[in-house]
C-alpha cells in the first residue's frame, strides 16, 4: 500500500516537473511580447499624453481631449494587462517550485489550470499586438447577404450569422441586432449586427467577403450536391462620422412594418426604417429601436459607416466621389470555402489556412482563422 502512495506522488511530481518546465519556456515568449506590444514606448506615451491633460487649454477641444483620454485608458489597459500576466507567470513558476519540493500533490490541478489560462492570455495578446490599423479597437458593424440561389443562400446566410454571433458571444463580446429581414422559406435576406468589445473590429474584419459553401441539400429531395454563397460584410463603427454630412435630399427615407425573426426580439410595429443612398445605391435598414427617430438616426449612423468605409478603402478626397461598386457574390471571389461533403474542410484562400472539423467552426472556432488573416496582413504590408 505504501509502494502505491509513493508511485502516485512519483507520477504527480513528474506532472509538476513538466508544467514548471513549460511555464519557465513561456518566459522568452513574454519578454518577446513585451516588444510585440511595444510596453516600454507605451509607457513613455502615457507619461506625455498625461502631461498634455494638465494644459489649461486642454478641455476647450472636447473632441480632441476625448480622443486623448481614450487612448491613455487603452495604452494603460495594455499595459496592465501584459504587467498582470508577466506577474502571474513568476507566481505560477514559485507555485509549482513550492510543490515539487514539498510532494504537494494538491496543487497539480491549479498549476494545470494556470498553465492553460496563461498560454491563452498569452496567445490573445499575441493576435491583438497583430492589430495595427487605426481602427481595430472598434466596435463593428456586420452585415449578412446571401448570393444568388434562393433558399439555398438564405439558409447558408444564417449559418454564417450564427457562427459570427457564437464566436462573439464566446468571446464575451456584446452583440447586438439592428436589422433582420427572414427567407423565403427558411435562412435569412439580410441581417445587421453591432460587436461590441476591445479589438471587436480587429478581430473581425478577417470576416469581411465572400463565404462558400459545398453541401448535401437539405431541401432537394433527390440529395443533390450544391454550391451556395453568402457574404458578410464587417467594417469599424468609425469616431468621426460627424464630418459626413446627408441633405436630406442625398437619400430616400422609407418606414415600413418589422419583419421579425425567428426568435429574435424586434418590434412589430411601423417603426422599423429604410434608407437609399441615391448616389450610391447604398441600402441600409433598421428595426429594433422603440422609435421610429431612433431607428431613423441609427440607419443614418449606419449609412455613414458604409460611406466613410469606401472613402477609407478607395482613399478618396471626399464622400461625393464615392460610386456604387461591389464584387458579386459568386465563384471566383470568395474568401473561404466550407465543404461538408464528400470530405469535410474549411478552407481560407487568402492565407491557406484550415480546419477539417467543420461543425467547430459553424459554432463559432475562428481564432486559428482570425490568427491567420491578422498574420497574412502584416506580412503583406511588411513587403
Amino acid at each position: 500500500m505504501q509502494f502505491t502512495v509513493n508511485a502516485e506522488v512519483f507520477v504527480v511530481i513528474v506532472e509538476l516537473e513538466e508544467a514548471k518546465r513549460e511555464l519557465v519556456g513561456m518566459r522568452p515568449d513574454i519578454e518577446e511580447l513585451s516588444q510585440a506590444l511595444h510596453i516600454q514606448a507605451l509607457t513613455a506615451k502615457v507619461e506625455e499624453l498625461e502631461q498634455t491633460t494638465l494644459a489649461p487649454d486642454f478641455w476647450g477641444d472636447q473632441a480632441r481631449s476625448s480622443r486623448v483620454l481614450q487612448t491613455i485608458k487603452q495604452s494603460k489597459d495594455t499595459i496592465e494587462e501584459y504587467t498582470d500576466l508577466k506577474s502571474r507567470l513568476e507566481d505560477a513558476i514559485a507555485l509549482a517550485e513550492m510543490a515539487i519540493e514539498e510532494h504537494n500533490e494538491d496543487s497539480l490541478p491549479e498549476v494545470k489550470s494556470e498553465l492553460a489560462d496563461l498560454k491563452a492570455q498569452a496567445e490573445r495578446m499575441r493576435i491583438e499586438a497583430l492589430m495595427v490599423g487605426e481602427y481595430d479597437n472598434s466596435t463593428a458593424i456586420v452585415s449578412f447577404h446571401p448570393g444568388a440561389g434562393g433558399t439555398e443562400a438564405q439558409d447558408w446566410c444564417q449559418m454564417l450569422y450564427r457562427m459570427i454571433t457564437r464566436w462573439a458571444e464566446t468571446n464575451k463580446f456584446k452583440v447586438k441586432l439592428l436589422d433582420w429581414l427572414d427567407g423565403d422559406a427558411a435562412g435569412l435576406k439580410s441581417a445587421t449586427i453591432t460587436v461590441e468589445g476591445p479589438h471587436a473590429y480587429g478581430f473581425l474584419k478577417s470576416e469581411n467577403g465572400v463565404h462558400r459553401l459545398v453541401r448535401v441539400s437539405p431541401f432537394d429531395a433527390q440529395g443533390r450536391r450544391q454550391t451556395s454563397f453568402a457574404s458578410i460584410e464587417v467594417m469599424p463603427e468609425f469616431p468621426d462620422l460627424d464630418e459626413i454630412q446627408l441633405r436630406d435630399e442625398d437619400y430616400e427615407f422609407v418606414p415600413f412594418h418589422s419583419s421579425g425573426a425567428g426568435g429574435q426580439n424586434i418590434n412589430k410595429v411601423s417603426s422599423a426604417v429604410r434608407i437609399t443612398h441615391k448616389a450610391t445605391g447604398i441600402v441600409v435598414t433598421c428595426q429594433t429601436e422603440r422609435s421610429q427617430l431612433q431607428n431613423k438616426e441609427t440607419a443614418l449612423r449606419m449609412l455613414k459607416a458604409k460611406l466613410m468605409d469606401i472613402k477609407i478603402r478607395e482613399r478618396l478626397d471626399t464622400i461625393e466621389q464615392i460610386q456604387g461598386n461591389k464584387n458579386n457574390i459568386e465563384w471566383g471571389s470568395q474568401i473561404r470555402s466550407y465543404v461538408f461533403m464528400p470530405y469535410t474542410l474549411v478552407k481560407d484562400t487568402r492565407t491557406g489556412y484550415e480546419e477539417v472539423d467543420v461543425e467547430a467552426v459553424m459554432n463559432g472556432r475562428l481564432d486559428g482563422f482570425i490568427n491567420a488573416y491578422l498574420k497574412y496582413i502584416t506580412m503583406d504590408k511588411a513587403k
